[in-house]
């Protein structure tokens, strides 16, 4: 009962949300999945994301650290809305993009004197789930401050850079191949709308980076740690890519 009262509350119609204008060529990974990968996306009560979901809104309201504050006394929910679809963000402390994992790791460190959650761990990607729900059905709508742009230029020249044993970028797949098929699995454009987001192959949620690190390690190539500055740069990047395609988080991906 607890489940279905969260996720009623939480979900929404994603039908205006998931289509991208007919004159946009740009297509969301959801429309390269099987009918029935889409129709478990759409139903909230079948998107097994959801249960991360949930369990993010009760880490959204729980006390915890030396300040004993939880994330809602700074944060009423509807603030959340449109959080995600502007990250990465710039990050006056580090002078760095950081991306919407940093940034609730760093509000963790700084408001509540929490320890930070570990990278690719449950609560983590559950808190993160959370916040980016909120922006369900919006458009991406990358930061525009100036001092990224010497980031997005790094994240555009790392997509670009080959890589590995096979010699192959994240571009020779995603812009040369997209919507063809590699062992059967479809091959997206990689527009990132949908993290953080659930795949059947992993039975779990998982942030872009993970996926990233999959794609890298397909290559043969030596990935990146979780949390590293060249992720960031990539995200920053494909963001700017996916400008204007709606948010979809939790995706479902096979």
């Amino acid at each position: 009962m607890k489940r279905a009262l969260v996720i009623a509350a939480l979900g929404f119609s994603l039908a205006a949300g998931l289509a991208v204008a007919a004159s946009d060529p740009r297509r969301s990974g959801f429309d390269f999945m099987s009918r029935e990968t889409q129709a478990m996306q759409k139903d909230d009560f079948s998107n097994p994301g959801m249960l991360w979901v949930q369990d993010g809104a009760d880490l959204f309201k729980a006390r915890t650290g030396t300040s004993g504050k939880a994330c809602a006394d700074c944060h009423a929910e509807p603030s959340m809305k449109g959080v995600a679809a502007r990250y990465p963000a710039f990050n006056a402390k580090t002078s760095r993009p950081i991306d919407l994992q940093g940034r609730i790791n760093q509000c963790r460190l700084d408001r509540q004197g929490a320890p930070e959650l570990p990278l690719e761990g449950h609560d983590l990607l559950a808190l993160t789930a959370y916040v980016a729900q909120q922006s369900r059905g919006l458009p991406v709508s990358p930061a525009t401050d100036p001092r990224l742009e010497p980031f997005r230029r790094q994240g555009e020249a790392l997509y670009k850079k080959k890589l590995g044993q096979l010699n192959f970028s994240c571009a020779d797949c995603h812009d040369a191949n997209a919507g063809r098929r590699l062992a059967g699995a479809p091959i997206p454009e990689a527009h990132p709308t949908g993290y953080p987001l659930y795949r059947l192959e992993w039975q779990a949620l998982g942030s872009l980076q993970k996926r990233m690190r999959g794609c890298m390690s397909g290559v043969r190539a030596e990935p990146y740690g979780y949390g590293a500055p060249e992720f960031v740069a990539i995200e920053l990047y494909l963001m700017s890519r996916a400008s204007g395609m709606p948010m979809e988080t939790p995706g479902v991906r096979p």
